[in-house]
């Protein structure tokens, strides 16, 4: 399975989970189908969802060649903040989920794609969608914004120490034009070479990338709008698992999950995010800022 991307804390969801034979799990960004597969190979069922159809073609042609047995697995377009409507229009509205996981970092396969525009590393275009068919990218809001939108993006959604310094530099660049992803690092890293910063661990350009993508995907707003959803057709006694890989996605998924257990629909069984072993950082380096939280459904729970 060369090529594939490497799933993301895969003991720790498979554990969480404890996988029953013939229960269903859902997967609601099923990317590469890294942990949907191992589901599958413990005996679980899958519905998994995912915004781009590359991804679903890939996943789909993963599952052939493990002689997954195609009864046993659902592969749907569609976007998890409409997960319910997704779940009634594609059949399963009697079912109820086992678990039902969210893995909210990029792909492998979007990443090393040039013209996805989510790699610094590779230059392509500004785009950024991980829906292809959204109208908005990540071009248009650097072409589009004024200083101050910038601002707020790039140190709200990317928590950027030089938020203004590289709004300023965005901005009085228009001229010139800032296009490709190549092009949009290099202004990042002229920007901290200026505040004295000339060597880094972490390109300079993470967090402008990651503000930028966040804010033409809506992530925040769609796991917002997801989890309740999650809830609701999470069986008794099964579990929501998220892995997040932004402080502010975490909040969400903390918070939420903390007002579930004060209404008592369940526990939170992840008191402190679990996060990647040693080995597995050195092994993936992008699963270093991974976080994994884990809330049980009560039995007989009172429907939101």
């Amino acid at each position: 399975m060369e090529g594939y991307h490497e799933p993301v804390l895969l003991k720790e969801v498979l554990d969480a989970l404890n996988v029953k034979r013939d229960y269903w799990y859902l997967d609601a960004t099923l990317g590469d189908g890294g942990h949907s597969l191992k589901i599958l190979k413990l005996g679980g069922n899958i519905l998994g969802l995912d915004v781009d159809s590359k991804a679903l073609e890939r996943a789909k042609k993963r599952f052939e060649r493990c002689s997954i047995d195609i009864s046993r697995y659902k592969l749907k377009l569609g976007n998890f903040r409409d997960l319910e409507r997704l779940i009634k229009d594609n059949g399963f509205e009697d079912v109820k989920f086992a678990g039902i996981l969210f893995d909210l970092g990029v792909s492998s396969l979007q990443f090393e794609s040039a013209q996805r525009g989510f790699s610094i590393r590779n230059e392509g275009s500004l785009d950024m969608r991980m829906d292809p068919t959204l109208s908005v990218s990540a071009l248009d809001l650097i072409n589009g914004l004024n200083k101050g939108e910038l601002y707020e993006l790039f140190n709200k959604l990317g928590e950027e120490k030089f938020s203004k310094a590289i709004s300023d530099t965005l901005v009085s660049s228009r001229e010139v034009g800032i296009k490709t992803t190549k092009e949009l690092a290099e202004l990042v890293e002229d920007v901290y070479r200026k505040h004295g910063i000339r060597k880094w661990k972490i390109h300079p350009a993470t967090k402008v990338f990651q503000a930028l993508r966040i804010a033409v995907n809506d992530e925040l707003n769609s796991i917002r709008e997801a989890l309740p959803q999650a809830l609701e057709v999470l069986d008794e006694g099964g579990k929501v698992i998220v892995i997040s890989f932004h402080s502010l996605e975490d909040r969400i998924v903390k918070n939420t999950f903390k007002d579930w257990e004060d209404q008592g629909f369940g526990k939170i069984i992840t008191k402190k995010p679990v996060t990647p072993s040693e080995d597995e950082t050195t092994m993936n380096p992008r699963s270093r800022s991974s976080k994994m939280r884990v809330f049980r459904k009560n039995r007989m729970s009172t429907s939101l």
